[in-house]
């Protein structure tokens, strides 16, 4: 949560560092019965009755009773023999003893003292009472939660930017809201009111302790992650059908290819346990494998704690902060924070945006609770704001936010209405039943919706320049619009009636657990088992991941399988071995290589242990892993075949230089094994590791990209312009063979190697080759053993890791090689026209 103040110590706070924020109320409700969901009858309710059984504020009047009915005077309340040990002290009923009756005649009252609370300090309404009574069918508990969608706008198009200027309207500076119930029952607002002054002067402490015995769901606490705020996610991702991290379009479609990521956004939501989730999620989902790119922004001064990410890989997690993504501080009202952020994603994203937002601002409101709505109206703004701005058409959203009583917050409702195809308020279980929270989720945002962007963004503006007068903007959207339609505001009213019931009976329930500290919510453990076999969590405790030595994770990850074959580099490809190497050129595929300094040395093993712990081995003895020099991220538990590159932009003086990670095949990516791939598919997995790695707002770091995998039969093709050329180098006289790497928009944003040679790397795996059949016109696999052949993939001719790297060959592209058609060719050295004439006979 992005807070703005200090913890709020003596309310409903988080005893974490969850993003929820609590409110310090309670609540007087006689007779509370379960009501139906999105329907309830306020009429014959009174809010202010005491009377035994109703769960009212004062409890003085059962205590006058309990005194009348008790003392001395009532004898039967002694046994006999006190009864006549009395009498022989001189006792006489209605007096009390000594010489002159001076004694007690009421008996000595047990003490009231609780916790830490101040000798004869009296909290009215949480003092010890002999009327208390907690019927459980007043709360509305289930499971298996109940998601009800406002009905989808019959406007299809969003309301356009001059209409949305004539709908705002400012207006004289608000601290109050008991006048706001054009969108509650009044009842309802009065007693949520009341409710959040009666735990004022209670102990923070004992009001926990209170909360926590008598919240259903309190021991589901935050797992195995950060914070509660993780596993709220988890609650919405899956009482949603797992819109968030299974996103799907209208057709039951997946949003995420194949090929592509999955691109979240995290607003407003330090330490970050929505994100982990999330990244936890994709990695459960995708067999091992996080194929997952999250973006983050929030307080710098209150910033994600990657560190503490121990359910999922925090390396796959891009925190920004506004202007130039790290010169920012992260205040998400900052007109130029949010132009920064909103382009930074939408660049990085190929400019189609995330497919779903979170956002889950709060700040602390202490001793300002009843007006949290007022004074968060910005951050509401703000928020929806952004997901306008960064959200993909069809994309989600979903948002904290608290009381939704006002004209301002209702018209931000409105607008996400006309912008989403679906959209609901929804408090999950995971949310303290006692405080004003509940959640916004917008479901696949329409096309069209920039005026809507361009009109809050405005609005924020004009916020900024109120924020020194008496006036305010109080309306977005008019009041009677809202009136209007019809669907729209029953929705709105009904969902405000049923959440305010829902927490002045779980406040009234406090209450009577703060008045008798034995009691306790029996069904906590039950309902912990049912949520997350619901919500397909396992029930296992947070624990630290362990940290181990290079050499000691290497021989774990490779588990058991024989290394020697990895400290010998690929033969050479040579002219007198040209003919025994390559039987067939559909046997291979095959990467350029551009190594910074001797390509034959610079090419090695790489082993991540999570962050910019990246160690390198090239071969020699198991124990000789040396840590990078240059600083690069690997997420843990990763082992690839890589090369650090020195990559150019620009020509001349102009050029600069930007070292790289490229990486050219993979053993293990984050515990995820794809040794046995077919290098394809390895090279899918890679394509999508590196582009969730890469993070363009830290220049601290190096890209990590993978290596453009190519078929060796193609190689007339690789080697040509305009890919392949001459270009004069900064600081060199002699132009240079380069390499078209990233092709940008310009010459400026254009990258390129200096190529050292090519690497074939083998794809089918021994006793078999590939041929091709003239009769069928497709290609199959013969085994040159058994002489079968077959025009399936099968597991047994797909070759793995092992077979790849050892059966490879680098053609060195040495001086005097000819590489381009221009080269002079040198006799004796494996030139240009010589592989490609032997590829062009044995096709």
């Amino acid at each position: 949560m992005d807070k703005r103040g200090q913890k709020h110590t003596l309310t409903l706070s988080e005893s974490d560092t969850s993003s929820e924020e609590e409110d310090s109320s309670s609540v007087s409700l006689e007779g509370a019965r379960k009501q139906p969901r999105l329907s309830i009858d306020l009429d014959d309710r009174d809010f202010t009755d005491t009377e035994d059984g109703g769960g009212g504020w004062d409890v003085a009047n059962a205590a006058e009773e309990t005194k009348k009915t008790s003392g001395l005077a009532n004898n039967s309340n002694y046994s006999s023999f006190a009864q006549r040990m009395m009498k022989n002290m001189g006792y006489q009923e209605g007096k009390g003893l000594g010489k002159y009756g001076q004694g007690l005649v009421d008996p000595v009252e047990a003490s009231r003292q609780r916790g830490r609370r101040g000798l004869g300090l009296r909290l009215e309404g949480l003092e010890a009472s002999t009327n208390l009574n907690w019927d459980s069918s007043q709360e509305h508990i289930q499971v298996e939660e109940e998601v009800v969608w406002l009905p989808q706008c019959p406007d299809v198009v969003p309301p356009d930017f001059d209409t949305l200027l004539s709908w705002s309207q400012d207006g004289k500076k608000k601290l109050d809201i008991t006048d706001e119930t054009n969108f509650c029952d009044p009842k309802i607002l009065e007693g949520i009111l009341k409710a959040k002054c009666v735990f004022d002067q209670l102990d923070g402490r004992e009001l926990q302790r209170g909360r926590s015995r008598s919240n259903p769901f309190e021991t589901l606490g935050k797992l195995f992650f950060q914070n509660r705020a993780a596993l709220k996610m988890a609650n919405m991702d899956a009482i949603f059908d797992y819109m968030f991290t299974r996103p799907k379009n209208e057709a039951g479609e997946s949003l995420v290819g194949p090929e592509d990521l999955l691109y979240f956004a995290d607003v407003c939501a330090a330490p970050g346990g929505f994100s982990e989730y999330v990244l936890w999620r994709r990695k459960t989902d995708s067999n091992g494998f996080c194929d997952a790119k999250g973006f983050g922004f929030t307080l710098r001064e209150n910033d994600f704690k990657l560190h503490d990410f121990f359910a999922a890989p925090s390396e796959f997690f891009e925190p920004h902060y506004g202007i130039n993504g790290l010169d920012g501080d992260g205040d998400v009202y900052n007109p130029s924070n949010i132009t920064n952020f909103v382009e930074f994603v939408r660049k990085t994203t190929n400019d189609q945006g995330v497919h779903f937002m979170m956002a889950d601002g709060g700040f602390s409101v202490e001793g300002q609770e009843n007006i949290q709505e007022i004074l968060s109206k910005q951050l509401y703004l703000c928020q929806f704001m952004v997901a306008l701005g960064i959200v993909r058409t069809d994309g989600h959203f979903v948002c904290k936010l608290f009381d939704v009583f006002t004209t301002f917050s209702v018209g931000l409702v409105y607008l996400m209405y006309r912008c989403f195809k679906y959209v609901c308020l929804h408090k999950p279980n995971t949310s303290r039943p006692a405080n004003s929270e509940r959640y916004i989720i917008c479901k696949w945002k329409r096309k069209d919706t920039d005026d809507v962007y361009r009109f809050l963004y405005e609005m924020n503006e004009r916020l900024i320049g109120l924020r020194s007068s008496s006036m305010d903007v109080t309306e977005l959207v008019p009041l009677e619009h809202l009136k209007a339609d019809q669907e729209f505001y029953d929705y709105i009213y009904t969902s405000n009636n049923e959440l305010g019931f829902r927490q002045m009976v779980s406040l009234r329930k406090i209450q009577i657990f703060c008045q008798d500290t034995q009691m306790i919510e029996t069904r906590q453990s039950e309902l912990r088992i049912q949520c997350l076999n619901l919500w397909q969590c396992p029930d296992r405790t947070r624990t630290v991941p362990q940290r181990s030595e290079a050499k000691v994770k290497f021989v774990e990850l490779i588990d058991g399988e024989n290394y020697e074959y990895m400290s010998k580099s690929p033969e050479d490809l040579t002219i007198s071995n040209l003919q025994e190497k390559l039987r067939s050129a559909y046997d291979f595929r095959c990467v350029l290589l551009a190594s910074t300094r001797d390509g034959r040395k610079d090419r090695a093993f790489y082993l991540g242990l999570g962050g910019c712990n990246v160690f390198r081995w090239e071969g020699r003895g198991v124990s000789s892993w040396m840590r990078v020099d240059t600083r690069v991220e690997l997420p843990p538990d990763t082992l690839v075949y890589a090369e650090i590159v020195t990559e150019h932009r620009g020509e001349h003086k102009a050029q600069r230089k930007l070292t790289t990670l490229h990486l050219i095949d993979g053993l293990i990516l984050n515990g995820k094994d794809i040794r046995n791939l077919h290098i394809v598919e390895r090279h899918t997995y890679l394509k999508k590791f590196a582009l969730a790695l890469n993070k363009t707002s830290r220049p601290d770091l190096a890209p990590i990209r993978c290596k453009q995998l190519y078929k060796l039969e193609n190689l007339e093709e690789i080697l040509s312009a305009p890919r392949l050329h001459h270009r004069l180098m900064k600081g060199g006289p002699v132009p240079k063979r380069v390499f078209i790497e990233v092709e940008g928009e310009t010459e400026r944003d254009t990258f390129c190697t200096v190529p050292t040679g090519l690497l074939l790397l083998k794809a089918t795996n021994e006793p078999w080759m590939m041929a091709f059949s003239k009769s069928k016109n497709r290609k199959y696999w013969f085994n040159t053993c058994s002489r079968k052949s077959t025009f399936e993939c099968q597991q047994e001719v797909i070759a793995p890791f092992k077979s790849s790297y050892s059966g490879g060959a680098v053609w060195w592209w040495d001086s005097g090689v000819q590489v381009l058609e221009t080269d002079e060719p040198t006799k004796g050295k494996l030139n240009r026209s010589d592989i490609i004439s032997h590829i062009a006979a044995h096709r």
